[in-house]
């Protein structure tokens, strides 16, 4: 049954366009699987049988989505759903009857509900699954990559101290202090089935074997994952070692002294630059769109919660620039 709309909503449809902040949010509205994610939390969501009365699980998950997607503190959301209808309206605070949005501190504890139990994590495997039952990821091809998320370097704190779980790392000329965020991508659709967090200084052919799927038979990468077939541990690994490694070369100067005629070289790394482009529209989604340049919080493990909130996110957004649309299929 359809909520009955208040004089504020039918005064806000009459106006001439939608911003981009309404087109988003309606979008994300319609494509979030709320039964499914609140169905997650459930076991988890106190029952409010003492203490203090709860709110809806819906609710905080809303209320949490905003926080994330448009870098805000608990107060900063708080106090953007009471000065905006787009957000009141996502979070579906209705301040007719006595309803107010819930506080900041009560956002505070169901985000680290969700930080303590791994639930972010899950939601995200909830949203693969989901693709992949309406055959939206293919499989036997992966491209993995990863992307420096920086960190404060300040010590003007009580521990005088930066980030004992963050770490500093060179990269070209310049040194970065924060962590790295390792995805692996389905090379046939762009969609991301796995995520990794770590120090800035782990290295990328590391946390290959947490990226790659039982049934990937060719793997994309740029040049830093360049000689994966000669490690020692690919080679023990038997499904490892039989993977099609199909990285970008770092040495190009032999391009420029082979015979007249067609370029095949460049013509090859050209071909892997297309596919492997797919996983730069990833992180430019999460890095720019959901404004995650910097971490939020201490630690790996809250930040590692950040990150897989953002990594479903991610793929719901990809769905919705697909043109996809929970009601065009059959749950």
């Amino acid at each position: 049954m359809s909520k009955q709309q208040s004089l504020t909503d039918m005064e806000y449809t009459n106006r001439k366009r939608k911003t981009k902040r309404d087109v988003f949010l309606e979008t994300m509205d319609d494509l979030i699987p709320k039964d499914e994610w609140c169905a997650v939390v459930a076991p988890y969501y106190p029952n409010g049988k003492r203490g203090r009365p709860t709110r809806g699980i819906e609710t905080m998950l809303r209320m949490y989505l905003l926080a994330n997607w448009f870098n805000l503190s608990d107060e900063g959301v708080e106090d953007a759903i009471y000065d905006s209808y787009a957000f009141r309206k996502f979070a579906q605070v209705d301040f007719i009857g006595d309803e107010q949005a819930p506080d900041a501190t009560t956002l505070c504890k169901f985000r680290r509900l969700l930080n303590e139990n791994g639930i972010t994590k899950l939601l995200f495997d909830t949203i693969a699954r989901f693709m992949e039952k309406h055959g939206r990821i293919m499989h036997g091809g992966t491209i993995v990559d990863a992307t420096i998320i920086e960190a404060p370097t300040s010590t003007k704190n009580a521990d005088r101290q930066r980030d004992p779980e963050m770490h500093q790392v060179k990269k070209g000329n310049e040194w970065h202090f924060g962590e790295r965020l390792h995805v692996g991508v389905d090379a046939g659709t762009g969609f991301i089935h796995a995520m990794e967090v770590t120090p800035a200084n782990t290295g990328e052919r590391d946390m290959l074997p947490r990226l790659i799927r039982p049934d990937d038979t060719v793997m994309y990468g740029d040049a830093g994952y360049s000689g994966l077939a000669k490690r020692p541990e690919i080679k023990e690994d038997q499904h490892l070692s039989g993977i099609d490694y199909r990285t970008n070369t770092r040495n190009r100067l032999h391009w420029k002294t082979q015979a007249p005629g067609f370029d095949w070289d460049r013509y090859i790394e050209y071909q892997k630059s297309r596919v492997r482009s797919k996983v730069e529209y990833v992180f430019l989604i999460i890095k720019r769109l959901f404004h995650y340049r910097k971490v939020r919080y201490r630690g790996l493990a809250k930040n590692r919660t950040h990150a897989f909130i953002l990594g479903a996110c991610a793929n719901l957004f990809m769905l919705a620039q697909s043109g996809w649309r929970m009601g065009s299929c059959v749950r």
